[in-house]
This record gives C-alpha cells, structure tokens and sequence, in this order.
C-alpha cells in the first residue's frame, strides 16, 4: 500500500527578500503557488507557506480518519467541518512550528458528546499527520457535535 506523493520548489534569492514557486507534482493541482518568508512571519497576501500546508494536510487526514473511527463504531458522520490552525513562532531563539488546534465540527446522527469524544481519542492515535506531528507539535482537539 505505500504510496509516495511529490512537491517541488524553486526557491530564487535570500530568505527575507526571496520567493519560492511551490508545485504539486503528483497531483498538479492548484498550479504553482507562491510562497516567501513574509507570507510565514507577515501576511499572506495570497501566497501560502509551509504551515499553511501542514494545516491543510493535517485538516484532511484528520477528518479521514475521524470519519473512519465513526463508521467502524457504527456512526457514519453526515458532515465533519475540521480545520486546523498552524502556529509558527520563534522559540528559544529560532522559528518553530509550534502547535496545530484542530477545531472539530461533527454531524453524526444518533451520537452524543460522550460518543464523539471516544471517536476523537481514537482519531487521535489513528491519524497519520497527528502520529507525524506528534512529540515535536502540540495538538489540540476541540470537538461538538452539532445536530
């Protein structure tokens, strides 16, 4: 089952003043994106960065495997709404990606709070992105249910 997934970038100039191209190559979705120091530290101004992406990874890996957990314990979701805020800042003198808080929004029939939270703890072990990020990111679950 292993599969690998390709992303490349051209980087030209220094860091401050630099800018990347960022391509998906395995799938070529999205065409080249932007990417610089600033649009990490400053604003995006519609270019994206590393964190945005490991956000993006850890939303949707997240809610596959929030999803999985619910279906095996007899749940089928309706709606999973996850996002995922990146948090990059300077710790101990250098940048770190420091947290990812997963904000859980979950339409299950027939599942209480308790149920979810029991699907959350196992999603928690489950997913690969949050098993990556573990013991160097904190991650931080907030989950309800809505009905």
């Amino acid at each position: 089952m292993a599969a690998d997934r390709t992303a490349n970038t051209v980087w030209e100039g220094d860091l401050p003043k630099g800018n990347g191209t960022l391509t998906m190559k395995s799938s070529g979705i999205g065409g080249d994106l932007p990417v610089t120091w600033a649009s990490r530290t400053e604003r995006s101004d519609g270019k994206t960065s590393p964190e945005e992406l490991i956000a993006a990874a850890h939303s949707s890996c997240y809610s596959m495997a929030l999803s999985n957990v619910l279906a095996e314990g007899g749940n089928r979701p309706e709606r999973l709404d996850v996002t995922s805020t990146v948090t990059f800042d300077m710790v101990g003198g250098g940048p770190k990606v420091t947290t990812s808080k997963l904000t859980v929004r979950a339409r299950v029939p027939g599942l209480d709070q308790a149920g979810l939270d029991n699907a959350i703890a196992a999603a928690n072990e489950g997913c690969p992105v949050s098993n990556a990020l573990k013991g160097n990111v904190d991650i931080q679950v907030d989950a309800t249910l809505e009905s």
